[in-house]
């Protein structure tokens, strides 16, 4: 009786033990907010594992430098943390934001963030079908809607609202993929390049989006921030695809970005002037990523060309991240993990500025301005 008393308490420490490594402990403060994170392998924080889907990074060496699950891969595609677990770390939230599809997020735990980001998701339903599975805008939408009646039965419906108009920041990281495995994919998308201009391509995007950030708003979102898509011609993927110098960039995925984000821009104005109490704050992840690519080593880095994980070209640029890959000896010293995204030293600095950084990346506030709304 008394060994099974102690196995017991053993079972129930060890339970405690690790749920509090991944930042869900029994004691909450709901004083802080939540943060519901939707986009893409940018920001996932473990959706993909649950999909049947090629587009995952539960793999090592991903999330080596994670200090939350002691360097095991949690479907982070990067070294360590996220953009996403970076601001709430910044904007003071205990916990990070769990994957909707996690077996966990379940209870009280989805008042401290859920994040439905997924790995090849776009805002068109089309996007990153290669990967066979992933979960699109629309998809996250819809998640979002399960979470917003949970919320009510948890919190009861007034006390419900407020923490979501009030406490809750909606952060929207999503459309690379819309470029880079829609439009822009060889083959998948001759179809569609062939009966849609660019123009065409992304007044489709902003109309979907538009669709998108309004029904959130019908769900009581209040505060959002909205990032435009970074420069994708500067990842090492394309530059050793198109065999470019170290200092070169793609010029049309950079062009078609930039098309897009003077597009939504205009967007999210329209959406502060017409979405009444509702923020909508400009993220220009575009500017962010291009300086710390044009100026790296100001930043401390020795490189902005090669992926720190990858195999392939002169930048590493072509097989992605896995364990047979090489890997760099300093990760710190690189922007890029990977042959797509950032590092954790590169997700810092950008997480750093979106939550205190001035208007010449947030407009019209920075993340604590509005998170103290």
């Amino acid at each position: 009786m008394a060994l099974n008393l102690i196995h017991m308490v053993a079972m129930v420490l060890s339970v405690i033990i690790s749920l509090g490594s991944f930042g869900i402990s029994q004691t909450e403060d709901l004083t802080k907010g939540a943060s519901f994170i939707f986009g893409d392998s940018l920001v996932d924080a473990g959706n993909n594992n649950y999909l049947p889907t090629l587009s995952r990074a539960n793999i090592a060496p991903n999330g080596i430098d994670f200090k939350a699950s002691g360097g095991t891969p949690t479907g982070r595609y990067t070294n360590g943390r996220t953009i996403g677990d970076i601001v709430g770390e910044e904007l003071g939230q205990q916990h990070y934001a769990l994957p909707f599809l996690a077996p966990n997020t379940t209870g009280r735990a989805i008042l401290h963030g859920v994040n439905y980001a997924s790995g090849g998701g776009g805002i068109m339903n089309a996007t990153g079908r290669i990967f066979v599975n992933r979960l699109s805008m629309d998809i996250q939408v819809d998640y979002f809607n399960i979470t917003r009646k949970q919320i009510d039965k948890l919190l009861g419906a007034a006390n419900a609202k407020e923490y979501v108009t009030k406490r809750s920041i909606f952060s929207i990281t999503i459309g690379s993929n819309d470029f880079l495995n829609n439009y822009l994919l060889p083959v998948i998308s001759m179809g569609a390049r062939i009966t849609q201009s660019p123009n065409g391509f992304v007044d489709d995007l902003i109309n979907h989006l538009r669709g998108q950030l309004t029904r959130l708003y019908k769900l009581d979102a209040r505060k959002f921030v909205v990032g435009n898509v970074g420069p994708i011609g500067c990842i090492p993927y394309q530059k050793t695809i198109n065999q470019l110098h170290e200092t070169e960039c793609v010029s049309l995925p950079n062009k078609l970005a930039l098309q897009y984000n003077a597009r939504l821009k205009d967007l999210l104005q329209e959406l502060n002037e017409n979405l009444k109490d509702a923020t909508v704050v400009h993220a220009d992840v575009y500017a962010l990523v291009m300086e710390l690519v044009s100026n790296y080593d100001k930043y401390g880095f020795t490189t902005s060309s090669k992926a720190c994980c990858g195999n392939g070209g002169q930048f590493a640029g072509i097989v992605p991240c896995g364990p047979t890959s090489s890997m760099c000896s300093d990760r710190s010293k690189h922007v890029f993990w990977d042959p797509y995204h950032p590092s954790e030293a590169a997700n810092v600095i950008i997480a750093k500025q979106l939550v205190n950084g001035g208007e010449k990346y947030m407009t019209p506030m920075n993340l604590r301005q509005l998170r103290d709304l």
